[in-house]
């Protein structure tokens, strides 16, 4: 880490003007997590074992606080966790077969390339692509002669007019972007034009690129646009993918085709014929079988994932996971071939599974935790990493056929915890509306008394399909640093819970989600120590969604923090990089039948607010743009709400992406939340104008 800029974020905190002039300060604590110590946390992730099982290479990320940014390092120690030592920059480390060399992702040319390194041998690694588009996703085969990748290729539309020539010196207006593809913008990236992702392979020693799909379609998962999941057979001949061959994924959702081509002669076959999503292929170790994930097609908003089969040469599909409702995450092998190792949500923890070809599945490991497959040895030993609610994630070896013996080989962030006193978090649950049965955690300060009153965070998740869990979550330890219990949940539509609780909001979202999050505060506020008059309601995305229909259903709570918000539907469909997912949500499209969106759309409930309210969003936001911050906001200034809008700079979707933003969401959203109170009768109180009347009537004195 780069420790030249120590005084960043003591200017930060200290110069930061929040909301109203009220400056959000601190006080220097050694005992408790403040924003500053956040710039000496280091995440760990993405740990690969070495095919013999002796060594582990894992990215280490650490604050830039210079360059304001977070920059990935690639360690290697031995698998027991000896030598732990720096080996290059970069990330996105893999193994050859022969465990001899590795490749990884670094920038350079202004891009990311792909660099091979030898690991017993010194001297510089070798840049092997040389692309001038973004690419991801490097894979070896296994003969360990070439690397396979993907890239974007962006196609120039062709559209020829009869401009006047310019007069020499001129300097006319550029000619205007030409947009025909529905997908021509990305959250993270900006604007796409139109292009399509295709595979590539190199030879790992270096040379020209060679492409191997072609076409007006894409490889990947359509839409959402995750990362590009393919599997080479052990013959090192064919790379099996999933595409969209024989469809527009431009305007198809929630599909996905199982295909396999020819590394020589680039010819293309599909290997599932049953429509669905079908993503994560994984070739067997005899070559002879194929694994996937996903489901058939139907019009499901969202829909859990199973783990099926397919024979290599293609046919009928068999499920391995009936019975097992919860996505399979990290599909692996068995090196013996009976079956599939992977990882899993349940009910907000996350162990290691087993699906035996003969059927059923298993659950290896356990424990209120966060603990990931990443990588699995000849041998079976996996690594991975561990993170529960009190520890920032480390690297976890773990033997397969011995799987509750986790061992943690790395303490990076032991030192930065020492003689820190964390706020206590908790289990909760209870029955909302339905007798639907809901779970969810609760932090208390670190100096909390139970016979004390404290001011409540409500903080929703995002998604809406996606869920909290037991992992460790630096903002809500700050904000309970600060005396703040920090209340968050999995409400009907939260993943890891099943199918069934999913389908509680099945085109009605928001719904009796919100049923679930007021009893989740009427069951916290029954255990007597929270402070009704302070209660605040935050969360960005799916969390923005929910938090400002919380504010337009009741006034209960003081003040919100409304992050990177969807309020109107209708417009979100013709604003956001996922237009396919907007529409998803609704039975008929708006111009059939308005009513839905426009019934579960924020803004038809801005005339019930009261509640002040922060609205925070990224200026490049492209996943639910700033149109719809504006757009509420505009509303609640025009009703007279109390409301302040902050606009991110350098940031897309989310507002934390940059350290100095992730310092500054909290501390924004601290400063907002002291200024307000409401009476026992509902009325709002606003601190600031208190305390300005106090000094005025002492003036008058």
């Amino acid at each position: 880490m780069n420790r030249s800029g120590l005084g960043f974020a003591a200017a930060l905190m200290v110069g930061v003007a929040a909301v109203g002039g009220v400056y959000a300060q601190e006080k220097p604590s050694q005992t408790k997590l403040t924003t500053e110590h956040y710039l000496d946390l280091e995440r760990i992730g993405d740990a690969q074992i070495s095919p013999d099982g002796k060594r582990i290479i894992y990215t280490r990320q650490q604050v830039n606080r210079l360059e304001d940014k977070w920059e990935p390092s690639l360690w290697i120690m031995n698998a027991d966790g000896s030598q732990n030592r720096f080996l290059v920059r970069g990330g996105g480390a893999r193994w050859a077969a022969d465990g001899q060399r590795i490749l990884y992702v670094a920038e350079a040319e202004g891009k990311p390339q792909v660099f091979v390194r030898w690991i017993d041998i010194d001297g510089p690694a070798t840049q092997v692509t040389r692309a001038v588009d973004k690419i991801a996703d490097a894979r070896w085969s296994p003969d360990g002669k070439q690397i396979a990748f993907s890239m974007f290729t962006p196609e120039a539309p062709k559209w020829s007019i009869s401009l006047p020539a310019a007069p020499k010196d001129a300097k006319w207006t550029a000619a205007p972007r030409i947009v025909q593809s529905l997908h021509y913008r990305q959250d993270q990236v900006g604007f796409l034009g139109d292009g399509r992702t295709h595979l590539f392979v190199v030879p790992a020693d270096g040379g020209a690129a060679r492409q191997l799909t072609h076409g007006t379609w894409s490889v990947g998962a359509g839409e959402l646009r995750g990362p590009v999941t393919f599997d080479w057979t052990p013959d090192s001949r064919t790379i099996v993918f999933q595409g969209a061959r024989d469809f527009d994924n431009d305007v198809s959702y929630q599909r996905g085709q199982i295909l396999a081509v020819d590394v020589t002669s680039g010819a293309l076959r599909e290997l599932v014929a049953t429509k669905g999503a079908w993503t994560q292929p994984s070739v067997s170790p005899d070559g002879r079988t194929v694994a996937f994930t996903g489901y058939p097609e139907g019009k499901r908003t969202h829909t859990d994932s199973d783990l099926y089969v397919v024979p290599i040469g293609g046919g009928e599909i068999r499920k391995l996971s009936d019975g097992f409702d919860h996505d399979p995450i990290n599909v692996r092998w068995a090196p013996d071939g009976s079956g599939l190792y992977f990882d899993a949500d349940d009910h907000g923890s996350r162990n290691v599974d087993f699906a035996s070809l003969k059927g059923g599945v298993k659950t290896l490991t356990h424990g209120a935790h966060v603990l990931s497959l990443d990588s699995l040895s000849k041998s079976g030993v996996a690594a991975g990493a561990l993170s529960d609610p009190d520890h920032p994630a480390e690297v976890a070896r773990y033997d397969l056929g011995k799987p509750d013996a986790v061992t943690t080989l790395t303490h990076i962030n032991a030192s930065w915890l020492n003689g820190k006193t964390l706020g206590h978090t908790q289990p909760l649950s209870w029955t909302s509306s339905g007798g639907a049965h809901v779970e969810g955690w609760y932090i208390t300060p670190p100096d909390f008394d139970a016979s004390k009153k404290y001011p409540m965070i409500l903080e929703i998740h995002g998604g809406p399909y996606a869920s909290y869990n037991a992992d460790f979550n630096y903002m809500w330890q700050n904000f309970a640093a600060n005396g703040y219990v920090v209340l968050y949940l999995n409400p009907r539509g939260s993943t890891s819970y099943g199918q069934a609780f999913v389908d509680g909001i099945d085109h009605n979202y928001p719904g009796p989600d919100y049923d679930d999050l007021m009893s989740g505060v009427d069951t916290l506020v029954s255990k007597g120590f929270v402070d009704q008059t302070h209660l605040y309601v935050s969360g960005c995305s799916g969390g923005g969604v929910l938090s400002s229909w919380v504010i337009g259903h009741t006034n209960r709570f003081a003040a919100a923090a409304v992050r990177c918000p969807v309020i109107d539907w209708m417009s979100m469909a013709g604003h956001t990089d996922l237009p396919l997912f907007t529409y998803s949500f609704f039975e008929k499209p708006f111009w059939e039948d308005p009513k839905p969106w426009l019934e579960h759309s924020s803004l038809m409930y801005v005339g019930q607010v009261t509640t002040p309210t922060l609205l925070m969003t990224g200026v490049l936001d492209r996943r639910t743009p700033m149109p719809q911050t504006e757009e509420y906001f505009s509303a609640l200034k025009v009703r007279g709400v109390p409301s302040r809008v902050l606009q991110f700079e350098g940031e897309y979707h989310g507002t934390g992406s940059k350290p100095s933003n992730w310092m500054r969401t909290q501390l924004y959203m601290m400063s907002w939340f002291k200024r307000w109170s409401r009476t026992p009768a509902g009325a709002v109180v606003d601190s600031e104008k208190t305390a300005s009347a106090a000094a005025d009537s002492v003036d008058a004195n």
